[in-house]
């Protein structure tokens, strides 16, 4: 154990308010756990535009009271005097006390928080600071990150139609600079006469998605699981609202539990983590399965005796469901570099304008631009291929970030309209492969225990480009480090592939865990009357595809 080591242990012992990590910290120090004690206190959890996120425990480079505190200090002071807050909460561990901490220090500084009555959904938080015109807003969450870590997320204000999306650069290194500058969080005025609100935040948000254009047809029987998750009673009362019949829940599933118990990782695109509900929708019968992730800001769409359909098939559908119920043709679809072609394909059918960005709904809600005279562009409907979907209609979004209900309430809608035609929702997938090509997709992505092996993988792909990928050769490449048009730099490669078809590999580093990521698309033009075989004829290439691409990136 370094003496810099058990000098910075003992003053984070001097000024942490909570006995767990107080125990926790003293028990390594007196163990002489030199090793432990270096990764808690070599460096600090950064902030970015992503926020916080990381395993709970003692020490700078974990969430606790005081990283949580620190980052309450550093937005308190980067904001103007007087703002207002809204702070809110998932179900995870600590989750609660982080965001207690938040309002506490932010009215001790002299601006006052509004505390969102209890565990709720990350777009109830996104949908208040809009509703409520406030300055900022703070959600601590970690989505579907494992069962010991936590984070914290930082919303913008204001009366923009970006109010209540995710931070963007340059606000997050100067929030970052402003935590750096704070001392001691003993030393931080604390105040708890914060605002806690009532259940009413929670009906605004629900009366204003369920006033969505969701179409007439409501018969349909839906199965729905909030894996652990707090989605379960918003999703119930905005279906009520709507006027759907209530979802049947997978009750393993429907209540709140930050152990995940029944799931490895709680994100419905792991393998397995749908076992449930999928069987729980073929026993009930179901039309449709709904499955949102813990925080509810994302959906995940499965069908009985098919299993779970992908976030761009799902993103196809919806766009054009939304398409369908706006008017205007200064609407505008946007999707990020690692989603499908398939996007700007129906916004030309569509007559309507389509925009590409980074991928993290900060930068997708924010997608726009000018019509040819100049005139605005309306962003009625934005999603990436990770199960996030931000809907509109013509009076505009309820939240500027990604919401797993309504999107939810929009699938209900389009498949019950399916139903009512005696189709399905893979009949519309049929449908929009004739139309504009069949476009087939899927995620590999490989967990490292070091980050740097993230960083030497991409050193290595630029340094020593794959020229094939099985039998499709590389036809093109764009590195997006240094920036591509309109669109800031980001660490990313994509690679276009011709062959027997034509097919898209995009690779890139994992934002908020330690993954390699790489999206694979396969492209049939001209699938033919018979979409069914040409999509087994596509899953072939995309196997193959898919193992060529496992096979460069594990070396």
């Amino acid at each position: 154990m370094t003496v810099t080591h058990q000098r910075q242990a003992e003053q984070w012992l001097a000024q942490d308010p909570d006995p767990e990590t107080r125990a926790e910290l003293k028990a390594l120090l007196d163990a002489g756990d030199g090793a432990e004690l270096a990764r808690r206190f070599s460096g600090r959890l950064q902030f970015g535009t992503a926020g916080l996120r990381g395993e709970l425990g003692a020490g700078p480079t974990r969430m606790n009271r005081v990283t949580v505190m620190r980052a309450a200090a550093g937005l308190a002071s980067w904001l103007p005097d007087g703002s207002t807050v809204v702070v809110g909460h998932d179900a995870r561990y600590r989750s609660a006390d982080f965001a207690h901490d938040t309002a506490a220090v932010l009215t001790g500084a002299g601006h006052r928080a509004l505390l969102l009555p209890g565990p709720l959904p990350t777009p109830v938080l996104a949908y208040t600071v809009r509703a409520h015109g406030a300055d900022a807003g703070v959600m601590v969450t970690a989505s579907h990150n494992p069962p010991r870590d936590n984070g914290y997320k930082v919303y913008v204000g204001g009366a923009a139609d970006v109010a209540g999306s995710q931070i963007v650069p340059p606000v997050d290194t100067e929030i970052s600079a402003a935590i750096d500058a704070v001392g001691s969080v003993a030393d931080l005025p604390l105040r708890t006469d914060y605002t806690v609100l009532g259940p009413e935040a929670v009906d605004d948000y629900v009366a204003a998605v369920a006033a969505l254009p969701l179409g007439a047809a409501r018969d349909l029987f839906v199965t729905y699981t909030a894996m652990h998750g707090v989605g379960t009673a918003v999703l119930l009362a905005a279906f009520e609202r709507a006027g759907f019949a209530p979802p049947r829940l997978v009750p393993e599933q429907a209540d709140p539990d930050p152990d995940f118990p029944t799931v490895a990782f709680p994100n419905p695109e792991e393998p397995g983590a749908m076992d449930l509900a999928l069987a729980a929708g073929q026993l009930h019968g179901s039309d449709l399965i709904l499955a949102n992730d813990p925080d509810a800001d994302r959906v995940a769409v499965a069908l009985p005796g098919h299993g779970l359909l992908t976030g761009d098939e799902v993103g196809g559908l919806l766009a054009e469901h939304v398409l369908a119920r706006t008017t205007g043709a200064d609407r505008l679809v946007a999707a990020s570099i690692v989603s499908a072609s398939l996007l700007p394909k129906i916004a030309a059918g569509h007559g309507v304008h389509f925009s590409e960005t980074l991928t993290g709904f900060k930068w997708l809600v924010r997608a726009g631009g000018y019509d040819e005279l100049g005139r605005p562009l309306r962003n009625v409907f934005c999603y990436e291929e990770a199960l996030g979907y931000c809907v509109s209609g013509d009076e505009g979004r309820p939240v500027a970030d990604k919401d797993g209900i309504s999107a939810a309430l929009a699938l209900a809608s389009l498949a019950a309209e399916a139903k009512q035609e005696g189709r399905t929702l893979l009949d519309l997938l049929d449908d929009q492969a004739r139309r504009y090509g069949l476009h087939l997709t899927r995620q590999l992505s490989v967990r490292v225990s070091d980050l740097d092996l993230l960083t030497s993988t991409m050193r290595g792909l630029r340094s020593r480009p794959p020229l094939t990928f099985g039998e499709l050769r590389v036809d093109a490449v764009e590195d997006f480090a240094e920036g591509r048009g309109a669109l800031p730099p980001t660490d990313a490669l994509r690679y276009r592939l011709n062959g027997p078809l034509r097919a898209t590999v995009t690779l890139r580093p994992s934002g908020t865990e330690p993954k390699l990521k790489a999206y694979l698309e396969v492209v049939l033009a001209d699938p033919g009357e018979d979409v069914p075989a040409a999509r087994r004829a596509a899953e072939v290439w995309l196997e193959a595809l898919h193992e060529a691409v496992a096979a460069l990136i594990r070396g």
